[in-house]
């Protein structure tokens, strides 16, 4: 189940995949989708089964059906590394969609510009639009609310019968919304909010308010 919260009198919706979407400017936002670290992991002897690699596809275009976005931005950390099978599944992906693709550069964005011209894909360091600033790294500034990746956020909160649950969140403080991790196996950095801010925990197929 998604959940619905409002920054600076605009809307976005927050759901279970880890994406935002923001109606107002008909945007879908996902962060640190690592494609290609399933390769990554299966050229260095992990056993990760080849399958898993569609697992990201699969969301993405589950997420487009949802919400039937105009735009879709990566708020960096698309690629985990170099060119791999990966990138030919994207670039399948990438043909056989309408939305408008953009791309913020982070630090694992190392694969070359000419290749995501090609298929017209478009790259940023950043963007700010109506008062908001969309980057990679967080990056705080007073006159825009800041929209972000990198971090990985997690939350560990007791479940029932008292086992500790390690789980994916977006957190939310004055000027900043960090968005989890989207992609498969890339672990969580695990938050500790202080007064003012706020963790939208993911758990299985919702997303709640812990505090």
């Amino acid at each position: 189940m998604n959940l619905n919260i409002k920054i600076h009198d605009q809307d976005f919706v927050l759901h279970p995949y880890g994406a935002v979407y923001w109606p107002e400017q008909e945007v879908m936002l996902v962060a640190d989708v690592h494609l290609g670290k399933v390769s990554h992991f299966r050229k260095h002897g992990s056993a990760v089964p080849l399958q898993a690699a569609s697992q990201n596809f699969i969301k993405l275009d589950e997420l487009r059906k949802d919400f039937d976005p105009e735009h879709i931005v990566f708020l960096g950390d698309l690629f985990h590394s170099s060119l791999n099978l990966e990138w030919n599944m994207f670039e399948e992906w990438k043909g056989s969609i309408d939305n408008q693709v953009h791309l913020i550069a982070g630090n694992h964005d190392i694969i070359s510009p000419l290749k995501y011209e090609a298929i017209d894909i478009k790259i940023y360091s950043d963007v700010k639009v109506a008062g908001f600033h969309l980057s990679h790294h967080p990056e705080e500034q007073k006159d825009h609310y800041n929209i972000c990746g990198h971090i990985h956020p997690g939350f560990k909160m007791r479940g029932e019968g008292r086992q500790l649950l390690n789980l994916p969140c977006f957190f939310r403080s004055k000027n900043q919304l960090i968005l989890p991790a989207f992609g498969e196996f890339t672990g969580n950095y695990y938050m500790k909010p202080e007064e003012g801010d706020h963790i939208f925990a993911i758990t299985g197929k919702e997303v709640i308010q812990v505090n």
